[in-house]
């Protein structure tokens, strides 16, 4: 367990050439909107799980029936490709033609399936020879055909940019990187919808925002969001796997860097290498950087399913964090802090 402070909050960039993540929720529901599935999810209130005066769950299991947050990132990233080309009238025959290729280890992958499914395009996930097969078998029901390439994840993203470049198709990651910014910043920006969500059904300013990250998609929308809305106050957490600690190593050495380590239990969040794009933003926004060995999480999830919050170790990251007691000693949490965290998937 470590905790970095952040030196360069409120400061320049540290990746020049790239952007900082949108904070446009607006454009995010006007589109959704559209979307009969796109209904809002619940904020929990776990205040009777942990020693603090409030501690609040934004529960994503439910989101459009894909079981993540995921389903507002590429899925949404595809409507707005679907919106273009149909003139602002998509339909089923909007996008057909054109075939969507990405990596995954998770729920990423569903997203691009199921939006290339609506809009009647093609799409294509590679997945590593360590991923379940029964995911490749969710894939597969979704629309998507999987192909297995390399041992980890990285590896099946080379796969992927590969078959892009050889096919014609559309790469569609969740991370980005020199040279690939443009659709990841679109997909980040639909994770909008989740914070400004949690902001509205919040009965007050949290004091902390716990936001797990693997890229740091998900971190990196949310702190943007909750800066533009509660401005300064609130302190936001951004909590690593031990294994892969891509952003807090990122921020200690000022710059990207590839953060190599042994394979981590929280697998969505098992991520090398910062999205660049995310860096910019958490770099800007975040305070702290904590990361969190898989025995400490794995250590909380009876507690998070007794309380209802039934999840996996990438899921939980940051509801680990507040339940465990040596995490809540070195972020500061105690009886008189209210959290905000997000649970971001279901179990698998």
């Amino acid at each position: 367990m470590k905790m970095v402070h952040n030196p360069y909050r409120g400061k320049d960039k540290l990746c020049q050439g790239f952007g900082y993540p949108s904070d446009d929720a607006e454009r995010v529901a006007a589109l959704l909107g559209m979307c009969p599935v796109a209904s809002e999810t619940p904020l929990v209130n776990a205040s009777d799980t942990a020693p603090v005066a409030a501690l609040w769950v934004k529960d994503e299991r439910p989101r459009m029936g894909l079981g993540s947050f995921k389903a507002l990132g590429a899925a949404y990233v595809i409507a707005r490709q679907a919106w273009d080309a149909s003139g602002g009238a998509p339909d089923s025959q909007s996008l057909v033609g054109r075939t969507y290729v990405t990596a995954s280890a998770g729920n990423h992958g569903m997203s691009v399936a199921a939006g290339a499914r609506v809009f009647g395009a093609e799409s294509v996930v590679y997945i590593a020879d360590t991923v379940p097969e029964s995911f490749a078998v969710r894939l597969a029901e979704r629309g998507a055909r999987v192909e297995r390439a390399g041992a980890d994840y990285a590896a099946s993203m080379v796969a992927a940019q590969e078959a892009a470049t050889a096919n014609d198709w559309t790469l569609l990651s969740d991370s980005s990187w020199d040279g690939y910014a443009d659709l990841p910043y679109i997909l980040m920006e639909g994770y909008l919808q989740m914070a400004a969500e949690a902001v509205r059904q919040c009965p007050e300013p949290p004091t902390h925002v716990m936001l797990q990250a693997g890229v740091g998609g998900l971190a990196c929308a949310v702190a943007a969001y909750v800066r533009k809305v509660w401005g300064e106050a609130p302190v936001i957490v951004v909590v690593e796997p031990t294994a892969a600690p891509a952003l807090q190593a990122s921020i200690e050495a000022g710059k990207a860097v590839i953060a190599d380590g042994p394979d981590s239990i929280m697998g969505r969040l098992d991520c090398k290498e910062p999205s660049l794009i995310a860096l910019n933003g958490l770099a800007r926004d975040a305070d702290l950087f904590l990361t969190l060995e898989d025995e400490v999480v794995n250590g909380q999830l009876g507690a998070m399913e007794g309380a209802g919050l039934e999840t996996t170790a990438s899921g939980g990251a940051g509801v680990a964090a507040v339940l465990d007691e040596a995490a809540r000693d070195l972020i500061g949490l105690n009886e008189d802090v209210r959290v905000l965290c997000f649970l971001s998937e279901v179990p698998d």
